[in-house]
């Protein structure tokens, strides 16, 4: 008898706990972006910080459009100017702050928040 395939597929969630420590805001240009990956458990999240006039928001990595990842680099979530969000996918731009589709197939549409705050030159989950 043999044994089934193991599932190679990781369980995804959608929110983090409190507190959790990402970085220093210094990590993070000003504009600029950083992916993170939190292993929750048994399963992962992954959401970026995006970080533009002093102030920080967070997202779960995941375009309102198609459900892919935003990035197809590293680390790679504004447009060359630091003005938007960018899907590498289907091109749909976001406004870095609120998360608001501002142009692309899901024009109207917003990006999930995740709930981040910098203080004291720390960014954590709120």
């Amino acid at each position: 008898m043999s044994e089934a395939p193991a599932n190679t597929e990781r369980k995804r969630v959608w929110t983090t706990p409190p507190n959790v420590t990402l970085c220093a805001e210094t990590d993070i240009a000003d504009p600029g972006s950083r992916g993170f990956v939190l292993q929750i458990g048994e399963a992962f999240f992954h959401g970026f910080v995006v970080r533009k006039n002093g102030q920080v928001a967070g997202y779960v990595d995941r375009c309102p459009h198609q459900g892919f990842p935003l990035a197809i680099e590293l680390d790679r979530y504004l447009v060359p100017d630091g003005s938007l969000i960018l899907c590498g996918w289907h091109g749909a731009v976001f406004e870095p702050l609120s998360g608001a589709c501002v142009g692309g197939p899901c024009a109207g549409a917003r990006l999930t928040a995740w709930p981040v705050v910098a203080r004291d030159g720390v960014i954590r989950t709120a």
